[in-house]
């Protein structure tokens, strides 16, 4: 069965450090995220726009969020990975892999964040 819509309508990154992780991503990707509780769980969410190509998604702090360099890979569209990349070091992440690649679909980058999660860069120029 064929579908009409993006199958990816919301991701979560566990954090440790809310502000730490959120300062991270801020800078990193020059946006602002909308810091938010939700009962138990601190969390600061990536802009959205309705309609639009794209998840939205949010960084979360609470019992049972716990950042890893395993499992679940979210990729981030990048105008600029090298840039990026350079930013992530600067606020405590390392590059896993240079940008490199990936033929007519453009290019990808690897990332491990501040909290330890990885993360993928991707562009198409």
């Amino acid at each position: 069965m064929a579908v009409d819509y993006n199958q990816v309508g919301w991701f979560e990154i566990p954090v440790s450090d809310i502000k730490r992780a959120k300062g991270f991503y801020e800078y990193v990707f020059g946006v602002t995220l909308d810091e938010q509780e939700m009962g138990e769980l601190k969390m600061a969410w990536f802009p959205m726009k309705e309609d639009e190509i794209g998840a939205p998604g949010s960084l979360v702090k609470g019992e049972g969020y716990m950042p890893s360099d395993k499992g679940t890979l979210v990729y981030f569209t990048s105008a600029d990975i090298e840039e990026a990349c350079r930013k992530a070091v600067e606020k405590g992440g390392r590059v896993l892999q240079e940008k490199s690649s990936i033929g007519e679909y453009g290019f990808v980058a690897m990332l491990v964040d501040s909290e330890g999660n990885t993360i993928g860069l991707h562009s198409r120029a």
